[in-house]
């Protein structure tokens, strides 16, 4: 079949987006959607979206990890299908989905996207690391010299030994001023470092936060990819209202045989 995609970035964050409305892709063609993010034989992407109708939002999002298998919530992924949708003209300046995690509210604004996150009522605190479900599991630690830190070794080394084969996101973080974070990301299902994370940024700044490295409510990370912020309101130990803003960017679109 011929498939129309359209190609979205996010802080450097790639997916391939598809107009799923009209029920067309083979969903259970989980090879196709391998090949369709491979960066050699295919389009190339991180992730691969589709838009679908839902009967009480302005549209569903489906996900899908670069590996071809159904995935948790991407939060990068989530600001480029509002984009997405706002090029279709499906929103305009608000929008509310359904993913895989629940419902979602975002605002767009001139390409600056700002997606509401689930509410995270459990971090849990380790001797050298913070791991919280953010909408995807995430493992954060705090490093020195991120730039020149063997995240993909490392990354690979924990994402295996410690949560075994389901995986966890691991993310590496260092602290560059009292309310600003580096964060490099190796990211599950796409068994690699990405240029951005949206869920592990979310998982970094509750960390931080978590861990008094910072008190601030509204947290500025610098990705490999570009600069996210990510907000929140806390109740006990609880956080809510989280918010993930930052560019979503149309790249380019086309036609492809799968």
């Amino acid at each position: 079949m011929n498939l129309a995609f359209y190609k979205y970035q996010g802080t450097g964050n790639d997916f391939i987006l598809v107009d799923n409305r009209s029920k067309i892709f083979p969903k259970e063609n989980n090879m196709a959607i391998r090949q369709l993010c491979d960066r050699n034989f295919g389009i190339g992407a991180d992730g691969f979206i589709l838009l679908e109708n839902d009967d009480n939002t302005d549209f569903r999002m489906v996900y899908y990890n670069a590996d071809g298998n159904e995935s948790t919530m991407c939060g990068n992924g989530g600001r480029c299908i509002v984009a997405f949708a706002n090029k279709l003209g499906l929103i305009k300046e608000k929008a509310t989905f359904n993913a895989i995690d629940g419902l979602h509210h975002a605002t767009y604004d001139n390409g600056i996207v700002s997606l509401q996150m689930i509410d995270v009522d459990s971090v849990q605190i380790h001797d050298n690391y913070v791991f919280a479900d953010t909408g995807s599991p995430h493992h954060v630690e705090l490093v020195q010299e991120i730039d020149v830190f063997d995240v993909y070794s490392k990354g690979k080394a924990i994402r295996n030994d410690i949560y075994g084969p389901e995986g966890s996101n691991v993310n590496f973080v260092e602290q560059t001023d009292n309310n600003s974070f580096r964060l490099r990301t190796y990211e599950r299902g796409v068994e690699n470092e990405t240029l951005a994370c949206g869920t592990g940024a979310t998982a970094a700044a509750i960390a931080m936060h978590t861990l008094g490295k910072t008190e601030n409510n509204n947290i500025n990370l610098k990705v490999q990819g570009g600069d996210l912020s990510v907000s929140f309101d806390i109740e006990d130990k609880k956080y809510h209202n989280i918010f993930l803003t930052g560019p979503a960017t149309f790249v380019f679109e086309g036609n492809i045989e799968i």
